[in-house]
């Protein structure tokens, strides 16, 4: 009995002396992963200096990255250079005023099937293009109208005829190009800041008036409207943090003759880049 007793207690020193190294070791670093941080605890409780270690996680750049179904939602207008004078032979009495504006319902909705930015210098300088739809409403406070017999602008002079809608829309198929500076290239895309400026090509895919008056109701009328069918401009945006803001310039009219109106859209892009 006396044998068991002394044997049992050899075990217990040994298992004694066991745990008593062992807990000078240094176990494992723990690791901890919140989204893109990872913080590393050392194994004796404490961090290094009093703090926690983080570790990020640099953001990967791809040389090509597409974006899908980019919308803007602006407000469209026109600078108007037009010799009314010139024109009062074939349109007695136009003037300026027959074009005026409701500013806050003449619209500029773009529709961006895709866009991709190629990486040309360390993700900064990239090279943007795309393709989508330019979509243009222009609201006019008149009783304006458009004959296509002869091709010229009218006002509907029926006192009796009320306009609760009068509106211009021409819709183009377009293609911008370009330089985008990204200036914060490590950063997720809506904590990055920068801009791009370039130019855009359209194609003029539809043109029609729809008016809603107290006699006809509503109507639409397609035609071209002696627009021109394709239209060149300077295009910008610019990017802080998530607002993202885009502009457009025609680089001329927008009508083949008597009229000399150029257009420009400005707003808001609702995209992931």
């Amino acid at each position: 009995m006396r044998k068991f007793y002394v044997t049992l207690a050899l075990i217990c020193t040994a298992f004694a002396t066991e745990a008593q190294t062992d807990s000078t070791k240094t176990p494992a670093a723990d690791t901890i992963r919140i989204g893109s941080m990872i913080i590393i605890k050392k194994g004796d409780g404490k961090y290094d200096n009093g703090e926690v270690k983080i570790n990020r996680r640099t953001k990967k750049n791809e040389n090509v990255s597409t974006n899908w179904f980019i919308v803007d939602l602006g407000y469209s207008n026109f600078t108007d250079k037009t010799n009314y004078t010139a024109l009062q032979t074939s349109m007695p009495g136009i003037n300026e005023d027959w074009f005026n504006l409701r500013n806050g319902k003449s619209t500029n909705v773009n529709i961006w099937i895709f866009m991709q930015r190629l990486n040309m210098i360390e993700h900064v300088v990239n090279l943007k293009y795309g393709m989508g739809l330019e979509l243009n409403n222009y609201r006019y406070t008149e009783k304006l109208r458009y004959d296509k017999t002869t091709s010229k602008f009218y006002l509907d002079a029926a006192a009796d005829n009320n306009y609760s809608k009068n509106k211009l829309a021409a819709d183009y198929l377009t293609i911008p190009l370009m330089l985008n500076f990204n200036f914060t290239p490590r950063n997720d895309n809506n904590k990055s800041f920068g801009f791009s400026a370039g130019v855009s090509g359209g194609f003029l895919y539809s043109s029609r008036q729809k008016t809603i008056t107290s006699k006809e109701g509503k109507e639409k009328l397609h035609d071209d409207f002696d627009l021109q069918p394709f239209k060149l401009s300077y295009i910008a945006e610019l990017q802080l943090g998530p607002i993202k803001l885009y502009g457009s310039l025609a680089t001329k009219n927008m009508f083949k003759k008597n009229l000399d109106q150029t257009p420009f859209n400005i707003g808001f892009r609702l995209s992931n880049w």
